[in-house]
């Protein structure tokens, strides 16, 4: 980080609707201490682009290429010189050259307690049903570093929160989104 300036900065990668994103943007906005960088996604036509812009945060788009094949993101990331970069319902893998130049700088939000759930194509509703299916009594989110394999990082925090026998996959996620709201931000404040 560059001595001259204190200003921690954050870039974060969302594929979606950005609703973490947005209460990441929401706690940091007023904030003189604290500035996100940069709000990355793959999908072209994910929400999470607009509302950055809305917020007057840069956003950009890259492909399966730019991420993958070229180092067109390391570049960007590099030049950013983010102290922490966030996943907010970002579903690619990261590739292993970004990990090895952000180590314990990278970190994810997964909506159940890992290691139980997780995993390749465990996301959103998909989590959620498999929680209800196995008759679990409490589920809740992980925050963890990320490394070479899907929600395998080592874990910062976990909140729980109690299920009745009556929940559905839309309750659960209610549940689980007002667990990601309430921490997601504060635990990056404190990693921060």
């Amino acid at each position: 980080m560059n001595s001259a300036n204190s200003t921690k900065k954050i870039i974060i990668f969302a594929s979606g609707q950005g609703s973490n994103a947005k209460k990441i943007i929401e706690y940091f906005q007023d904030r003189n201490d604290v500035k996100i960088a940069h709000v990355l996604s793959n999908n072209i036509r994910a929400n999470v682009l607009k509302m950055a812009h809305d917020f007057e945060i840069s956003a950009l788009h890259f492909d399966r290429t730019a991420f993958y094949d070229t180092h067109e993101v390391l570049h960007v990331l590099k030049d950013a010189e983010p102290d922490l970069i966030v996943l907010a319902g970002f579903l690619w893998m990261m590739p292993t050259e970004i990990i090895n130049e952000f180590e314990n700088k990278i970190i994810n939000i997964h909506p159940a307690l890992l290691p139980k759930y997780g995993g390749k194509g465990m996301y959103g509703n998909f989590v959620h049903e498999a929680v209800l299916k196995n008759n679990e009594t409490e589920t809740g989110i992980t925050i963890h570093y990320v490394n070479e394999n899907y929600d395998e990082g080592a874990i910062i925090s976990q909140k729980k929160v109690k299920l009745l026998e009556t929940e559905t996959s839309k309750t659960v996620a209610e549940k689980v989104h007002k667990l990601e709201y309430e921490w997601f931000p504060k635990i990056i404040e404190e990693l921060l």
